[in-house]
């Protein structure tokens, strides 16, 4: 059993093989992931030795103490917190082989090729299509053939691989009929045209695909359930979002605190009233997700009372990330009323294409208007409501009209 002694000598032995001051700082990353030090979690070989989750912050804490380099995991957040943990569940030995270690060390960026124009909120209603290249009877193996549009993705313009949903058969219920892929964004197919935000920038993408071949060898699950494995991604994606591991007073909320201790002469009684109600919520938010992560931390054969395999994110990822938009949205309001003019500037509406969000380095505005996104990107709020309702409460679901209905005879 790897214990934090263990992981500390493990980590020491890393540091003297590959002193970060003289080393590469790909092949230092490259060499950490062959030691099990990058997701320690993950299986040997693969990363990791099998160890609890929590472990993590021991190699973490002394690698930052050693100035090693790490992933740069802002940019490739998305491989991290939402195509890694998938491929790790559903994917095969050749496909673990080969994705995970580029992923880590970020020498490969992905992209989630999810959303679409008419299937928002309702995801499983998506009409990307994937046709088995020779048809059904061609049985396995061979290409598919993807049609259609996608958007809302974050990196596409600097991806390699996207994870990729579209629809394999349309004379199923909508979420019956679902494949899920991985796909190659060099592919001659894809194209991506920036979306320009509220903030100037085009961090999201619109993504077009026509006639994108992918091979049978990159989807992930059987045919038919790739929604099954989506739910994984999401999921993963809520935790990511809403439960990334901060110090006491750190994020958004250290900053609102430091202004106010900073700019006495713009405080008011209304002002600091509801400053430390934030900052209380913010710090309940901080450790309801450190409960979360060790709620992960046991192995993956374990299960959790409702079902759900404990090591994997369940619906309380859900909660998570309603606090943090709710909490993103409101800090950063609060902040731009109590710096009152100086909170409306931004540095420059110049239109470009960021390798990730900043919410800690950039100035008030900036943070006020990103944070509108925080309720509609991964996941909407008033989805992850319904989700928390039924499936942490246990209140009946909403009536479904749609549920037994083939897909192609759903009015659109």
């Amino acid at each position: 059993m790897t214990d934090a002694d263990d992981l500390r000598r493990r980590t020491a032995e890393l540091l003297a093989a590959h002193p970060p001051a003289t080393t590469d700082r790909l092949e230092f990353l490259r060499a950490r992931f062959d030691a099990g030090l990058a997701w320690v979690h993950f299986p040997r070989g693969l990363g990791g030795l099998d160890a609890p989750r929590s472990l993590q912050a021991v190699v973490d804490a002394e690698l930052e103490a050693a100035g090693a380099p790490d992933n740069d995991p802002g940019r490739i957040g998305i491989g991290l917190g939402m195509a890694a943990p998938t491929i790790l569940r559903f994917g095969t030995d050749e496909q673990k082989q080969r994705f995970l270690r580029p992923l880590w060390t970020g020498e490969e960026v992905w992209c989630q090729l999810f959303s679409e124009p008419g299937a928002g909120s309702d995801l499983a209603a998506l009409a990307t299509r994937a046709v088995r290249e020779g048809g059904a009877e061609a049985g396995s193996g061979g290409d598919w053939i993807v049609d259609g549009q996608k958007v809302w993705t974050s990196s596409a313009h600097l991806a390699r691989w996207a994870i990729l949903i579209a629809r394999t058969d349309p004379d199923v219920p909508k979420h019956r009929g679902i494949s899920y892929f991985v796909c190659d964004m060099t592919d001659p197919g894809v194209e991506v045209r920036p979306l320009r935000q509220i903030t100037g920038e085009a961090e999201f993408n619109e993504v077009f695909l026509t006639g994108v071949r992918i091979p049978d060898a990159h989807r992930l699950g059987a045919v038919g359930e790739g929604w099954k494995v989506a739910r994984t991604t999401l999921m993963n994606e809520r935790v990511a979002i809403g439960g990334a591991r901060t110090p006491r007073e750190g994020g958004m909320i250290g900053i609102a605190a430091a202004g106010w201790r900073a700019r006495p002469e713009l405080r008011t009684h209304d002002l600091h009233q509801r400053l430390l109600k934030l900052w209380v919520e913010a710090e309940v938010a901080r450790l309801t997700g450190e409960r979360l992560r060790q709620q992960l931390s046991p192995t993956l054969n374990s299960v959790r009372a409702g079902g759900a395999p404990m090591g994997q994110p369940g619906p309380e990822g859900s909660g998570m990330k309603l606090a943090f938009a709710r909490l993103a949205q409101e800090i950063s309001g609060w902040e731009v009323e109590f710096l009152a003019e100086d909170g409306l500037t931004y540095d420059d509406w110049t239109m470009r294409r960021p390798d990730g969000v900043d919410f800690t380095g950039r100035e008030a505005g900036y943070r006020y208007l990103r944070a509108k996104g925080n309720s509609i990107e991964g996941g909407t709020s008033e989805v992850l409501l319904n989700i928390v309702a039924e499936r942490v409460l246990g209140l009946p679901p909403e009536p479904r009209t749609d549920k037994d209905v083939a897909w192609k005879d759903l009015p659109r």
